[in-house]
C-alpha cells in the first residue's frame, strides 16, 4: 500500500573493460548473439584488465579463466565471457585476480589477460556481458561508442 515510499531497487551494469561497446546481437558467436543465455552487450577490449561490471559476489570462475559470474545484490546473475572460443586456450593467457565468493565492486579487476598472446593465437577477444535471467534489456547506453571500464551501460529497476 505504501510502495511509493520504497526506494527503487536499481541495478547498474558497467563496461568491464575499456574499448568499443557493441550490442550483443553483433557478437560473432550465435550462443550470445541469439540471446540464448540472456541479453547484454559486449566490449572489444583495448587493454588487459577485465573488471567486475557490477557490485556483487563472484559466484564462479571457469577453470580456464575465460569467464566468470557475478551475483548482484538483487540476486540477478551476470556472466562475463572473455573472447570467442578462448576456452580452447585452457587458461593460457589468463590470470585470475579475485576468487569465488569474494565481494566485489563495479570496476574491481577480476581477470588479467595477455592480450598480445591471445590475439597471436588468432582469437577474438570480444568480451560479452550477459544478464542470464533477462531476455531483453530495458536500457542500453553507449552501443557503438568507445567506453571506459567505469562507463554505465545498463541501468534497470
Amino acid at each position: 500500500m505504501l510502495n511509493f515510499f520504497k526506494k527503487k531497487n536499481e541495478a547498474k551494469i558497467y563496461a568491464p573493460v575499456d574499448g568499443k561497446c557493441i550490442d550483443i546481437i553483433d557478437v560473432k558467436d550465435e550462443v550470445f548473439s541469439s540471446k540464448m543465455l540472456g541479453d547484454g552487450f559486449a566490449v572489444i577490449p583495448d587493454n588487459c584488465i577485465i573488471c567486475s561490471p557490477s557490485d556483487g559476489v563472484i559466484t564462479m570462475i571457469f577453470p580456464t579463466k575465460h569467464a566468470f559470474g557475478v551475483r548482484m545484490k538483487d540476486g540477478k546473475d551476470i556472466l562475463v565471457h572473455i573472447g570467442i572460443d578462448t576456452v580452447n586456450l585452457g587458461g593460457k593467457g589468463f590470470e585470475t585476480l579475485k576468487t569465488v565468493n569474494q565481494k566485489v565492486k563495479a570496476g574491481d579487476p577480476i581477470i588479467k589477460i595477455d592480450k598480445d598472446y591471445i590475439e597471436s593465437q588468432h582469437y577474438d577477444l570480444t568480451t560479452v556481458v550477459v544478464m542470464t535471467d533477462q531476455k531483453e534489456m530495458i536500457e542500453k547506453r553507449s552501443i557503438g561508442e568507445n567506453v571506459c571500464c567505469h562507463d554505465l551501460i545498463i541501468n534497470y529497476s
